[in-house]
């Protein structure tokens, strides 16, 4: 019905302009509250004066008229922006393409982004919720959406008390999986996957937005959080080389990134996840292969990637403080509690960030990249490197990718060949105030999903 809007909008004109006109001819019929106009002259009463009195209630029947019509305008003119202001929030909602007049869409209103928290039975929700509410710059642009499983009644209580600052629903299908029985210890992993497909259907089936940002119930965000994701929502939607925005680095501990360089963005092949954005096209394409567990190393997989990057920032714009869960703890002690939470508000909304568009990008990275030295970790650890860098880091292997990883602080891991926070195959990071690029040999074309 959506698609129709022209001729809805035409037909609607039609009828504003027709009520208007039948408006003034019944007020211009309607009699005179003195009777001045329908009663003949009294005997008695001069031609003068009889014409004076005539001409006067006939000026004022004119003033009062012109009033009503005036009034009446001024009401169907409200009623108009009203109707304007709901056909705006429905494209917001329902994603609709068709064509707007230049001068509409020059003055359309800014597109919604809803916020889908992911919850089970963590208490500790109140503080997420309370930061993103704290940064939030509107409600009416980022709607909140908390999606909670595992049927936990103190976590709902903690949901609950938000009110209409939030929308609290709720997973129906709390029953246990039938899983392999080698992976009956991963059973949380398998509710986690099922959870996300029904909560994602929510968002984009039965809310029918055409965006979201995900977050867990274990995520604090920074104060430009909202900001970022506005400034990146664009460029994701018309840039086919990507496929996701993120606000994580995953090598983004303090003194591995550049505390100078807040505004700083990143194409990575590695998705990072933990508070990222997705289209709801996107979602059309991997919802029907949607994996029963393990979702997010799928997303990693070549056949779900497709050579398609995400953007990721230099400082992290989420931090995780939830140590427990079904991972129990893998990497939160020795990387995840450490990552550095930007502070600093960057107006990204106000930046060109053209420079992210792949083929600018590509130029740039890899001039950036193999222009620069080769060195050693010792090298780096001895302190004798003069400048900033770029400095480079070269492997050939897997092993040698991780054995350098280790040495210089960084994780070690591959996932289907491509190494956290990396873009063809490169790793970037700050060790020691030195900007260092851990890389393949020049030439790089493509991953080893055997690599992992």
């Amino acid at each position: 019905m959506l698609r129709k809007r022209n001729p809805l909008i035409i037909c609607g004109a039609f009828i504003f302009v027709a009520w208007n006109v039948i408006l003034v001819f019944v007020l211009m019929r309607r009699p005179s509250t003195q009777g001045a106009l329908d009663t003949p002259d009294k005997p008695g009463n001069t031609g003068d004066g009889a014409g004076g009195g005539q001409l006067g209630n006939l000026m004022n029947e004119v003033m009062r008229v012109a009033n009503a019509f005036e009034a009446e305008l001024a009401s169907q003119k409200k009623i108009l922006l009203q109707i304007q202001n709901h056909w705006a929030v429905w494209d917001n909602k329902g994603g609709v393409t068709a064509a707007k007049p230049k001068s509409q869409a020059e003055h359309s209103a800014p597109a919604v982004i809803p916020i889908l928290v992911i919850a089970c039975n963590r208490v500790t929700v109140k503080r997420c919720l309370d930061k993103l509410i704290e940064h939030r710059p509107s409600a009416e642009l980022y709607p909140i959406i908390v999606s909670q499983d595992c049927g936990h009644a103190e976590t709902s209580d903690v949901i609950a008390s938000y009110g209409s600052q939030l929308t609290h629903i709720k997973q129906p299908d709390l029953s246990d999986i039938s899983v392999p029985s080698q992976h009956k210890k991963f059973q949380g992993y398998y509710k986690i996957s099922r959870h996300y497909r029904w909560a994602l259907n929510q968002v984009f089936n039965s809310f029918s937005y055409s965006a979201v940002v995900v977050v867990e119930d274990d995520l604090e965000v920074a104060p430009d959080f909202f900001e970022y994701f506005r400034a990146l929502h664009p460029i994701l939607k018309s840039d086919p080389t990507l496929w996701c925005v993120s606000a994580w680095n995953d090598n983004g501990r303090e003194g591995f990134v550049d505390p100078g360089k807040a505004s700083l963005l990143y194409r990575t092949d590695f998705f990072p996840g933990l508070g990222w954005m997705l289209t709801k096209d996107l979602w059309a394409e991997i919802e029907p292969k949607w994996p029963a567990s393990f979702w997010d190393d799928w997303m990693r997989h070549p056949d779900q990637r497709r050579d398609r990057s995400c953007i990721r920032p230099e400082i992290s714009r989420t931090l995780t403080f939830g140590r427990k869960g079904v991972s129990l703890g893998q990497f939160y002690d020795k990387y995840l509690r450490f990552i550095k939470l930007n502070s600093e508000f960057v107006p990204f909304t106000k930046m060109d960030l053209s420079y992210l568009e792949k083929k600018k990008y590509d130029e740039s990275f890899e001039k950036e990249v193999y222009a620069a030295p080769i060195v050693t970790v010792e090298d780096l650890k001895s302190g004798k490197l003069s400048g900033s860098g770029p400095f480079r880091v070269q492997y050939s292997s897997p092993d040698s990718f991780k054995t350098l990883a280790r040495s210089l602080g960084v994780m070690d891991d591959l996932k289907s060949g491509v190494p956290r926070a990396g873009y063809r195959g490169v790793v970037s990071f700050l060790l020691r105030g030195k900007r260092v690029c851990l890389a393949p040999p020049a030439g790089w074309s493509q991953y080893d999903p055997s690599w992992s």
